[in-house]
C-alpha cells in the first residue's frame, strides 16, 4: 500500500507539473456530468490527495449518500450498499487558505478532527459561512474548500434535491442513490458556464413556471367540471 501510495503520488507531482494551472475534473453520475475546477495553489495537498483518489478510479462506484437542498451534495467513499471503501492516509486541513464555503464550491468532508478528511467531499449549494475556518478549536477549524463547479451544478441541485431517508446512523440519505459512474481529468481545460447563483436561478424559475402552468390547468379543469355539474 505504502509503495502503491509512493507511486501515485510521484505521478501526481510530475502531472500537476506539467498540466493546467488549475486541473479539471469531470464526474459521470446517474443524474448527469458535472466538472469539477481545482485550486493546487490554494490547497496542494488536499488537491494531491483528492487526485491520487482520481487518479487510481477510487470514485468509480461510489454514491452520494447525504443530500440536504440549499446545504449540500455529499458523497465520494460509500459504495451502492453503503458500505465503507479502504482509503489512504488522512490528509491535513487546509481549511485556512482563504477559500471560502460559497455557492458552487467544494470541500473535503472532516470529522471530530479537520485533519481526518479522506475520499469524502462536498458541494455547496449554498453559500454555507457556517463551515468556514473560524479559529483554531475542534468544531470551528472548517472544511477545507479546493476547487469548484464549473460545469453542470444542476446536477448537484438535482441531487441535492433528492428525496430522503435515514438509514442506521447515516442520514438524509437519497432514496435513489446517485452513483458515481467514473471521474477522471480533463486533458484540455473547458470554458466554465454561468455562475452557479445563476444556474440555481434559472431552476428556481423553471419549477415557477412548471408550478404556474400546474395551477392554471387545475383552474381550467375546475371550471369546465363547474360547467358540467350545471
Amino acid at each position: 500500500m505504502l509503495l502503491l501510495r509512493g507511486l501515485v503520488s510521484s505521478l501526481l507531482a510530475i502531472s500537476l507539473t506539467a498540466m493546467a494551472d488549475n486541473p479539471e475534473v469531470e464526474f459521470q453520475t446517474s443524474l448527469g456530468n458535472f466538472v469539477v475546477e481545482l485550486y493546487p495553489d490554494k490547497a496542494p495537498r488536499t488537491v494531491e490527495n483528492f487526485l491520487q483518489y482520481v487518479n487510481i478510479g477510487f470514485y468509480n462506484g461510489t454514491v452520494f449518500e447525504r443530500a440536504i437542498p440549499d446545504f449540500v451534495a455529499q458523497g465520494g467513499e460509500l459504495t451502492e450498499t453503503l458500505e465503507r471503501k479502504s482509503t489512504f492516509t488522512p490528509v491535513v486541513s487546509e481549511s485556512t487558505n482563504g477559500l471560502r464555503n460559497e455557492r458552487g464550491t467544494v470541500a473535503m468532508v472532516h470529522g471530530h478532527s479537520a485533519d481526518s478528511a479522506t475520499s469524502r467531499f462536498f458541494v455547496n449549494l449554498a453559500d454555507n459561512h457556517i463551515l468556514n475556518y473560524v479559529r483554531h478549536e475542534q468544531g470551528l477549524e472548517g472544511y477545507t474548500v479546493f476547487g469548484r463547479i464549473i460545469r453542470g451544478f444542476d446536477v448537484l441541485v438535482k441531487i441535492g434535491n433528492s428525496p430522503t431517508r435515514d438509514t442506521g446512523k447515516l442520514q438524509n440519505v437519497p432514496v435513489d442513490l446517485p452513483v458515481i459512474h467514473a471521474a477522471y481529468l480533463l486533458e484540455h481545460p473547458i470554458e466554465a458556464e454561468s455562475p452557479p447563483l445563476q444556474i440555481a436561478q434559472k431552476i428556481k424559475n423553471k419549477k415557477s413556471v412548471t408550478m404556474k402552468m400546474t395551477s392554471s390547468k387545475l383552474a381550467k379543469k375546475g371550471n369546465t367540471s363547474g360547467k358540467t355539474s350545471n
